[in-house]
């Protein structure tokens, strides 16, 4: 049955270790740890760089990548053609496989192990960046919708979480400046991490514990935090607040 949270590894720890890898091995070994945390047939990370060098790494077969590579499956791959025209996450089943040449790809794709649903966050880097981050796992329609409806938010900082590791890796890349909180998300961080509640932290701002949320989730964002704790504590690694 399709559940998260199942196992020993939490997806925090998986970041943590992401975060420290030096090499594209732990891009690899991040998507491999997320599979069995999240207990999914796969994750897959594809990037393209701003020279155009293609990178991936996940857990589709030795087979199907090199098929794929073979027969230029990316010129009619309905996840590529489609994530590449959208800003936001897409579940595969919104894309567009009505073409001969989709169905016939579809169908050698999951006779080569790969799942018959998809979710893909499409990411958009600096000098032209373009990544993919997918999860893709075989079950059917109503147990995908409910699982992908609950790891959805988790599920895209986690995609731009190894983007963010994926840009270190890049040949003479120019490091960029990380993205500044704003007064009020360091306000809101700083009484979080203080001990205050949510319903405190809201009313020393004199602000609505909606207008808090949006502060709170626009900060772990910013910071690629999975939750509120973790992007409590990166703010603090970051020097972004002091307590």
């Amino acid at each position: 049955m399709l559940s998260a949270r199942t196992a020993t590894k939490p997806v925090e720890l998986i970041l943590e270790e992401l975060e420290k890898a030096d090499g594209l091995e732990g891009l690899q070994t991040a998507t491999e740890a997320l599979c069995e945390h999240y207990k999914i047939d796969h994750v897959i990370y594809h990037w393209v760089d701003s020279a155009g060098e293609q990178y991936g790494c996940g857990t589709y077969s030795d087979t199907w990548r090199h098929r794929y590579l073979e027969l230029n499956y990316l010129r009619i791959d309905p996840v590529i053609i489609g994530c590449f025209q959208r800003f936001h996450p897409v579940d595969w089943k919104r894309l567009d496989w009505s073409s001969k040449a989709a169905r016939a790809f579809q169908a050698d794709a999951i006779s080569h192990g790969v799942g018959n649903q998809g979710f893909s966050v499409p990411i958009r880097g600096p000098n032209g960046q373009f990544a993919l981050f997918t999860v893709n796992h075989s079950c059917d329609d109503d147990a995908w919708a409910n699982w992908t409806d609950a790891q959805r938010r988790d599920l895209i900082l986690i995609a731009h979480y190894f983007n963010q590791k994926a840009l270190e890796f890049e040949p003479d890349r120019t490091p960029e400046q990380s993205r500044d909180l704003s007064p009020r998300e360091i306000d809101a961080m700083t009484l979080l991490a203080m001990g205050y509640s949510r319903a405190q932290v809201a009313d020393t701002l004199s602000i609505s514990e909606h207008t808090l949320r949006v502060y709170i989730e626009r900060a772990r964002f910013k910071l690629g935090a999975l939750n509120t704790t973790h992007a409590v504590a990166r703010a603090m690694s970051l020097g972004l607040i002091v307590v």
